[in-house]
């Protein structure tokens, strides 16, 4: 039988579907609000899930994104444990896997995307995790400590921040990368060579232009990774990020248009009208690059939530943003904002030796991105430079003795 409610309904319960129902109740939406999440906690922050969870230093009640009484409270009713299995627009209905049938007046899918899996042999064995849930992050506390060895196979910011904690815990970590840098999809080689550089150092090893061919196992868990050249890397846990497609396939199965995620206008709308999508399965405009894009970041999931609460309760749009992220590892704040679209040129603002320095992708005199490495006010002056599109003065950039803010201004 189908459940009737004339409000909204959220599939997907992480930083993105939490934060549009708390922002709905914010606006004044007072229609009923269902929210349902795979995993069987309430929304929480999942960044800190590759440093402070595994270095028990967070759990899951302090990375709540609200007091768990807060959706009682609100009027939100919270379904976790649960799978959506099919949406039928032309019905407003969605099935849950646990039998349920609930309608909607308007559907906001914010079902992220998932660790890429391995198809190679010895993928299944016991000690080849991901991570993407507090489940996952718990698993592999439990498998680090002194003594211990981690593998990571693919060389991007979650399998370093991992790398990092398994090294204050004590266990061992070589970084294995197929290409021939660390972050090569997602940041210039000036900050390839300062994290390698900077994880040597502490005793991370190694392992570019290597290709993964198997995982060895012993009675079922792994013991090693075997590269194509034959060598075999010894590990006692090994944990894969080489990707994060999104989770769109209930979208598609729908009817919705997807390409590379569920494809959506600047109000995070969907091409049905009463459908939404936010976050990490959302293929969204850039009007700042006047292109579209998929982003994977919590400042993305916020910024479409704002978009689609207020398109839903009829309040004006929220300005476009420049898009931003972060990353924490050791005692280094890593930030970056833009996306290197069509860039011809990179400037290093300050010295890599130093630890404290950025990095700006420059077309012609305009700003696409910067990159900066504890280096706060080229962080944020290079955003607000982005976003206004404005030439700046590359002579004046490059020079440390004039201030962000005079290169602003």
């Amino acid at each position: 039988m189908t459940e009737t409610s004339p409000g909204v309904v959220i599939v997907g319960a992480g930083h993105a579907g939490g934060t549009v129902a708390a922002l709905l109740r914010q606006y004044g939406f007072e229609a009923p609000i269902t929210l349902i999440g795979e995993e069987p906690i309430p929304p929480y922050q999942r960044p800190p899930l590759s440093k402070a969870w595994l270095k028990g230093e967070a759990d899951a009640d302090s990375l709540a994104l609200k007091p768990s009484e807060f959706y009682a409270e609100v009027g939100i009713e919270l379904i976790l444990g649960v799978k959506v299995g099919a949406i039928h627009p032309a019905e407003h209905i969605v099935d849950l896997s646990n039998g349920r049938t609930l309608s909607y007046a308007t559907l906001i899918i914010a079902t992220g995307a998932r660790a890429r899996a391995l198809s190679i042999p010895g993928a299944d064995l016991r000690g080849v995790l991901s991570l993407r849930s507090a489940a996952d992050a718990e698993a592999l506390k439990a498998a680090l400590g002194p003594g211990k060895r981690l593998a990571v196979i693919g060389g991007g910011y979650i399998g370093l921040e991992a790398a990092a904690s398994a090294r204050a815990l004590g266990a061992e970590a070589v970084v294995i990368e197929r290409e021939p840098r660390i972050l090569a999809r997602v940041a210039c080689e000036v900050l390839s060579k300062f994290f390698t550089d900077y994880h040597r150092a502490r005793g991370v090893g190694f392992e570019l232009n290597a290709m993964v061919e198997a995982l060895d196992g012993d009675g079922g868990h792994v013991s090693g990774v075997r590269l194509a050249d034959g060598r075999v890397i010894p590990c006692d846990v090994a944990l894969v990020g080489v990707g994060a497609p999104p989770n769109n396939e209930i979208a598609a199965a729908a009817g919705l248009e997807c390409s590379g995620g569920i494809v959506v206008d600047t109000h995070a709308r969907a091409s049905d009208h009463d459908i939404f999508a936010i976050g990490d399965v959302s293929h969204r405009p850039l009007p700042h690059y006047h292109r579209s894009f998929r982003l994977e970041s919590v400042a993305n999931a916020l910024e479409q939530a704002r978009q689609a609460a207020a398109a839903i309760t009829g309040r004006p749009p929220p300005p476009h943003e420049v898009t931003w992220n972060w990353s924490d590892q050791y005692d280094i704040k890593y930030q970056f904002a833009g996306v290197p679209f069509d860039v011809d040129d990179v400037l290093v603002r300050g010295d890599p030796a130093s630890g404290k320095f950025a990095v700006f992708h420059l077309t012609g005199d305009v700003i696409q991105a910067v990159e900066a490495i504890n280096a706060p006010a080229e962080f944020m002056a290079g955003r607000q430079l982005i976003g206004q599109r404005r030439p700046i003065s590359r002579t004046r950039l490059a020079d440390t003795t004039v201030s962000m803010k005079e290169v602003a201004a």
